[in-house]
């Protein structure tokens, strides 16, 4: 078995999953597609936009009276993120192939390392939007999955859903 760790920044894409499959199609052993989705934590995404404005203390207290905003919002979020997993993990399986998948709360590089070692991942993608400055100071996903996993780590580019749906 040849575990492959998808970290995906959002939903795979038709052209995508067929892309990645290509990847593999002349492994000698079954591969095995692990599709991970990080997901927004809304209440720290607030609470640090708000110490980041240095108004924590206007708002700190009136935080706490909306906590169940933040968790419907949080529920929403958490939906979606489930949902563009099971497509993704659909997509895979559309053409054949063992997939599963989930999402993570935690940094996504914190959760690519926890996956790789849960599922003993030997190849890593990561599939994202382009990021420009980020890749020029090696700060994104890529650069940092290379720095915390000993296996091969790809990057590919996501294909932009209307440019396919244009075509």
């Amino acid at each position: 078995m040849y575990d492959v760790v998808l970290l995906v920044e959002q939903e795979l894409s038709e052209p995508d999953a067929k892309r990645v499959v290509e990847l593999h199609q002349d492994m000698p052993d079954p591969v095995t597609y692990h599709v991970l989705v990080p997901c927004h934590n809304a209440e720290a995404g607030v609470e640090a936009s708000i110490s980041a404005l240095g108004t924590a203390d206007l708002y700190g207290p009136g935080l706490a009276g909306q906590r169940q905003d933040l968790a419907e919002a949080q529920k929403a979020i958490d939906t979606e993120a489930k949902g563009c997993t099971g497509r993704s993990v659909q997509r895979l399986r559309d053409l054949g192939q063992s997939a599963e998948g989930g999402i993570s709360h935690d940094r996504p590089i914190d959760a690519l390392v926890a996956t790789v070692q849960h599922v003993h991942g030997q190849e890593v993608i990561i599939l994202t939007r382009p990021h420009i400055v980020a890749e020029f100071f090696h700060l994104d996903w890529t650069n940092s999955a290379r720095r915390h996993l000993g296996v091969p780590v790809l990057h590919l580019l996501e294909h932009d859903s209307r440019e396919a749906a244009a075509s």
